[in-house]
């Protein structure tokens, strides 16, 4: 490998140090209905994105919080001699993409059928720290 190569390796990866991520797959919940509480917390603090999570009524909220506990875990076992309070973490991204679909069939009037669609989503979400002084 080559001096810039490595060089940029290392830069690549002395940025990524700073985040976390973690992912939900095949969440049995429809994306708009997921997306409608993901922008709740876009770009906000880690600890006020999850009292907000947790004291929203919807279903998407309380699997959120969850996946946003596993992001901050997994930032915490990337970082080990870290505070997260010092750090400042907040929601950098997340993205909520469209997942299978179940298809079904629901009798209709006249012999007729009409298709149901059960969807569900994949959700990502990438922790970030405003602290960048730490080593």
């Amino acid at each position: 490998m080559g001096v810039r190569k490595r060089e940029k390796a290392l830069e690549i990866k002395e940025a990524k140090r700073n985040l976390a991520f973690a992912k939900l797959n095949n969440c049995p919940t429809s994306p708009r209905k997921m997306r409608l509480v993901a922008d709740l917390v876009r770009g906000i603090e880690v600890e006020k994105a999850l009292a907000i999570l947790k004291f929203n009524q919807k279903e998407a909220a309380s699997r959120l919080e969850k996946l946003m506990r596993s992001a901050v875990a997994n930032w915490q076992a990337k970082n080990e001699g870290a505070d997260i309070e010092s750090a400042q973490l907040f929601v950098k991204e997340i993205r909520v993409d469209g997942g299978a679909m179940l298809k079904r069939l629901r009798p209709a009037p006249q012999g007729r059928a009409h298709r149901i669609r059960k969807r569900s989503n994949h959700v990502t979400l990438v922790l970030s720290a405003k602290n960048n002084t730490e080593s």
